[in-house]
C-alpha cells in the first residue's frame, strides 16, 4: 500500500517495471467513514491498484477495472460537499461519472478513453470517469502516468 513513507517515485516505479502492483489507500475522515458503513464500505474494503498494465478500483460492493491504456488523464480535484459525496458510490446526473468518496477535502479524477462500468451490477450503465479520495492524490497521477 502506498504510504506516508513510501517515495513517489519508488511507487511509480514498481508499477511501470512490473516489480509489483502500487496500492493506494482511500483517506477516510470520520464523518464519511459512518456514513459509509451501511454500505459495506470501509477501510479494509477499499483500495486502488496499479500495475503496470491495469487499473483496479474497489470501493466496498463496487469495482471498476480497465487497462492503464484506456486512462487518458487526471487530475486533482476538491474540496467536495458532504452530501454530495457521503454513504455509496455517488452517479454523477450531469456526465455519468462515478465518485468513490471517503472524505470532502480532496480526490483525484480519472478518465477515460472508453467509459467504465462501475455503478451497477449489469454494467449498462457506463463512466467517462471515476474520482477517487486516496491518501496520495499525486502520487496516484503518478502511477497512472498523468
Amino acid at each position: 500500500m502506498a504510504t506516508a513513507g513510501d517515495d513517489a517515485d519508488d511507487v511509480t516505479d514498481r508499477c511501470r517495471t512490473g516489480t509489483g502492483p502500487a496500492r493506494f489507500d482511500f483517506a477516510f475522515d470520520v464523518a464519511h467513514l459512518l456514513a459509509a458503513l451501511p454500505f459495506g464500505v470501509t477501510p479494509w474494503t477499499t483500495e486502488v491498484v496499479v500495475d503496470a498494465r491495469r487499473l483496479r478500483i474497489r470501493f466496498g460492493p463496487w469495482f471498476v477495472g480497465t487497462t492503464l491504456d484506456n486512462v487518458v488523464g487526471s487530475e486533482p480535484t476538491g474540496p467536495y460537499s458532504f452530501v454530495k459525496t457521503a454513504g455509496p458510490a455517488r452517479l454523477s446526473l450531469a456526465d455519468q461519472g462515478l465518485t468513490f468518496a471517503s472524505n470532502h477535502e480532496r480526490g483525484l479524477c480519472i478518465r477515460f478513453a472508453r467509459p467504465v462500468a462501475g455503478i451497477d451490477p449489469l454494467g449498462r450503465i457506463r463512466h467517462p470517469a471515476v474520482t477517487v479520495t486516496v491518501s496520495h492524490v499525486d502520487e496516484l497521477a503518478d502511477a497512472l502516468g498523468s
